[in-house]
C-alpha cells in the first residue's frame, strides 16, 4: 500500500461503523472465491515473518516474568502485606494486584510514549496504521520491544491464571482472553500489523492500572484492626474512574478507532477475516465484563461498599481462605497463596469487626453493618 495523504478522517459513529463494516466484509467474502485451506496455507507461508530467535526470546521472557513475579511476591509483596497487618484473605490476594499494578503501569506508560511522544499518528489517525504497509516490512525497534514485553507477559499470564491466581467466576473467560490476546499479538507481529497492536494495547492497559489500584486500596482500608478513610475514598474514586474509562476506551474508542480501521479502511490484507474475528471476540469479552461492571456499580450504590462481583461467596471459598490464613499464621512469608484478578474488588463482608467498631485514622468509630 502506498502512502496516503490528506485530512484526518473523522471518527465514525456506531451506526456508521456497523453499516460500512458489514458491507465491506460481505463484499470481501464474495470476492474470496478461492478461499480455503490451500489459499490459507499459501498466504501463511508467503506473508508470515517471524524468526526462531524471536520465538526463543518470547519463551525466555515469559519464563522471566514468572520468576520476577515469584521473587517480588516472596521478597516484597508478602512481607509488605504482613507489615501492613492486612486481613488474611486480603494478604493472600494483595501480591497479585501489586504485581499487575507494577506491570500495567509500566506497559501503558510505554504505549502512551509511543503514541503521543513520537511521530506515530495512529491514535489521531487510525487508518494510518496501514499506510505504507507491505509484507515482511521491518518492525521499528521501539515497537518490537513493546511486542516482546506484552507478548511474553500474556504468555506468562495464561500460566499464572491457571496455577498462580485465585480462581473466579470469570477465570475461564480470562484464560480465553489471554489466549486471544496472545494470538493477536503474535499474529499481528508476524503479518506486520504491529501498528494496530500498539493502539489496541494502549486502549486496554489503562483499565488494568485503575483496577489493581482500586483493589489495593480496598485491601488497605481495613488493616491492623483499623479503618482508614483515605484508602476507602481512593477505592471508591478508582471504581468510578475504572467504570468510566472501561466504556470510553474499550467500548467507544476501541471499536470506532481500531475496528473501523481494520474492517473498513483496509479489506485487502492477508487473513482479513481471521484478524477481525479475533478483534471482534475481544470486543465481545469487553462487553461481557462491562456487565460485571454495571452489576458492581449498582451494588456499590446500594451498599456503599466496593466489592468484586466476580468472587465466589464466602461459603464457597471457606476452605481456601482457611488454608491461606493458616499459611499466614505460620510465618510472615509462608505458604503459596491465591491472588485476585483484573476487576474491582473483593468481598467486603469480612471487614466487619466483632464489636462493630473501627478506628478511622486513629479515632474509634461506629460502623453500620449492611
Amino acid at each position: 500500500m502506498g502512502a496516503q495523504t490528506g485530512d484526518v478522517e473523522p471518527m465514525p459513529g456506531y451506526l456508521e461503523l456497523i453499516s460500512r463494516a458489514s458491507s465491506v466484509m460481505v463484499k470481501a467474502w464474495r470476492d474470496c472465491s478461492q478461499c480455503g485451506v490451500e489459499l490459507t496455507t499459501r498466504t501463511l507461508l508467503d506473508h508470515a515473518y517471524i524468526t526462531w530467535t524471536e520465538i526463543a526470546l518470547f519463551f525466555f521472557c515469559a519464563f522471566l516474568w514468572t520468576q520476577i513475579r515469584r521473587g517480588l511476591t516472596e521478597s516484597l509483596f508478602k512481607p509488605l502485606g504482613h507489615w501492613c497487618r492486612l486481613l488474611p484473605k486480603d494478604a493472600a490476594k494483595m501480591p497479585e494486584s501489586a504485581w499487575k499494578l507494577v506491570f500495567y503501569t509500566m506497559s501503558w506508560c510505554y504505549s502512551t510514549y509511543l503514541l503521543f511522544f513520537t511521530a506515530y499518528p495512529f491514535f489521531q489517525d487510525p487508518p494510518s496504521v496501514f499506510y505504507n504497509w507491505k509484507s515482511g516490512m521491518p518492525v521499528p525497534i521501539d515497537i518490537a520491544i513493546a511486542y516482546l514485553i506484552q507478548g511474553s507477559f500474556y504468555g506468562h499470564s495464561i500460566y499464572a491464571t491457571v496455577y498462580m491466581d485465585a480462581w473466579r467466576k470469570d477465570s475461564a473467560v480470562m484464560v480465553v482472553h489471554h489466549i486471544i490476546t496472545l494470538a493477536l499479538i503474535c499474529f499481528s507481529y508476524a503479518f506486520r500489523y504491529h501498528n494496530v497492536g500498539i493502539l489496541v494495547l494502549f486502549l486496554h492497559d489503562i483499565n488494568d492500572i485503575q483496577l489493581e489500584f482500586t483493589k489495593l486500596n480496598v485491601y488497605l482500608k481495613s488493616r491492623g484492626g483499623g479503618y482508614f478513610l483515605l484508602n476507602d475514598v481512593l477505592a471508591n474514586m478508582g471504581s468510578v474512574s475504572f467504570s468510566i474509562t472501561w466504556f470510553w476506551f474499550r467500548l467507544y474508542w476501541f471499536p470506532l478507532k481500531v475496528l473501523y480501521a481494520t474492517c473498513v479502511s483496509v479489506p485487502n490484507i492477508p487473513f482479513y477475516f481471521f484478524f477481525n474475528t479475533l478483534l471482534l471476540a475481544l470486543l465481545l469479552m469487553n462487553i461481557y465484563w462491562f456487565l460485571f461492571i454495571v452489576i458492581f456499580v449498582v451494588k456499590l450504590l446500594k451498599m456503599k461498599e466496593v466489592n468484586d462481583v466476580r468472587e465466589y461467596e464466602e461459603g464457597e471459598e471457606e476452605e481456601e481462605d482457611a488454608k491461606a490464613a493458616a499459611g499466614l499464621l505460620q510465618t510472615p512469608q509462608a505458604a503459596a497463596m491465591n491472588h485476585g484478578d483484573d476487576h474491582p474488588d473483593d468481598d467486603a463482608g469480612h471487614h466487619k469487626s466483632d464489636e462493630g467498631k473501627h478506628a478511622q485514622n486513629g479515632i474509634a468509630k461506629e460502623k453500620k453493618h449492611l
